[in-house]
């Protein structure tokens, strides 16, 4: 069966991604020698690992950055190759921001700078967690003070916020925030045509903000202030063939993410939102099962996506990656597990979408671990547990694009 006969007919099996943002990492010593995926107690993942088909999957083609953008378009079953134009765009249409054919998204995070000798430091990528409603407050702020009508800031969640640059330039080169946690920014500001008009935005941003009534709450309590904006992950919007178009899928997403929620929407998926969805390790884990088993009774196919392990890698917490793994494999895989079983045909993908080291505390673009779960107890393909050590045993590794593919025509 090719692919065009598979965007032709109705697929009448239930389909489900599970993706831990991040799950994939190296091993340490202080875990003895072992993964975190090792060392953390994953009783479902492992049972699925040792009764489905395990192996390697390649997120992010080479010559592009290994980031949540490029390794979930994959995972989602698109090329990144053919579709990608960066990460804004997607977060952009989650949160309705129209943008035209010139325009220009950037992810805008609210960060700490910290100055350090002679050199401004990057402290944290995330404000601290700043919650949604501080950031709204602020982000709202900044477009009084430095919105045009060719510069527009949108608030979003807690740190992930937008700013639109209409008929802008998108040749310039940024940096993630997260990629340079505890080093100075010199190096890694926006560079190229046009960068010098970001680093102004930035810098007046830093003003606006330095005495903001809620940085004061937020220094008043010890926790860190949003002192800075810092842009990049720019593009225009993609071009990209819906779910029920190249899959034969109705489908729904779910996510805590902007950037989840755009891919989905631009794949033609409902969107779905769970009360106490925050991306981090307080995540309402559970309530997303639920909330993914009943998208089932009507959709073909669910993405469920967890932010919390990633989270947790970027800001180096290895006890809170452990946890986040533990969690998800407990109130996600294992209720789904359960929950799905009442469908007579069903297929259940549990993969990180990148790795995403402690010890970098940024992703890398190695292949991730994945398995493909139909049901009952017959032998695996040779996995005796999930994790990379065992996923790499079995000698399979596919592009991460052609999972979704696996899944149906299997």
């Amino acid at each position: 069966m090719n692919d065009n006969s598979i965007r032709k007919r109705k697929v009448y099996m239930k389909i489900i991604t599970l993706l831990g943002d991040g799950m994939s990492d190296v091993r340490y010593e202080e875990l003895g020698n072992r993964s975190p995926l090792e060392a953390a107690c994953t009783p479902n993942m492992d049972f699925m690992a040792r009764h489905g088909y395990a192996g390697m999957a390649r997120t992010v083609p080479k010559g592009l950055p290994p980031g949540s953008d490029v390794a979930n378009l994959s995972i989602f079953g698109y090329d990144p190759r053919e579709c990608y134009t960066g990460r804004s765009p997607l977060e952009a249409i989650s949160m309705g921001v129209v943008l035209g054919s010139d325009d220009v998204a950037f992810r805008m995070n609210l960060v700490t700078l910290k100055p350090g000798g002679s050199k401004i430091c990057m402290q944290d990528f995330s404000a601290g967690h700043i919650s949604t409603d501080e950031g709204k407050v602020l982000v709202e702020m900044l477009q009084r003070e430095l919105g045009t009508s060719e510069f527009e800031f949108y608030p979003g969640v807690g740190y992930r916020h937008l700013m639109v640059w209409r008929g802008g330039k998108e040749t310039m080169k940024s940096t993630p925030p997260h990629d340079i946690t505890g080093k100075s920014i010199l190096d890694s500001l926006p560079s190229g045509e046009g960068s010098e008009i970001l680093i102004n935005i930035m810098n007046h941003a830093q003003l606006a903000l330095h005495k903001h009534p809620v940085n004061l709450e937020r220094e008043k309590e010890g926790k860190l202030p949003a002192n800075s904006i810092w842009l990049w992950g720019h593009g225009k919007t993609p071009a990209m063939p819906a779910y029920r178009e190249k899959f034969g899928l109705e489908g729904a997403v779910i996510s805590a993410v902007d950037l989840i929620k755009g891919i989905g929407i631009c794949a033609g998926l409902d969107i779905i939102n769970v009360e106490g969805a925050t991306g981090y390790i307080d995540t309402n884990y559970s309530g997303k099962a639920m909330a993914a088993l009943t998208a089932l009774e009507t959709h073909d196919f669910v993405y469920l996506h967890v932010e919390a392990p990633d989270e947790a890698s970027h800001s180096g917490r290895m006890d809170h990656k452990i946890r986040a793994i533990e969690d998800f494999d407990r109130e996600v895989v294992g209720r789904i597990m359960r929950g799905i079983s009442e469908f007579r045909d069903y297929a259940i993908l549990c993969t990180p979408d990148h790795p995403t080291p402690v010890h970098l505390m940024t992703h890398t673009s190695e292949p991730v671990p994945f398995v493909i779960y139909r049901g009952g107890e017959k032998p695996g393909n040779g996995a005796a547990s999930y994790s990379e050590e065992e996923a790499g045993k079995t000698g399979v590794l596919v592009d991460g694009c052609r999972l979704m593919n696996i899944m149906i025509k299997n």
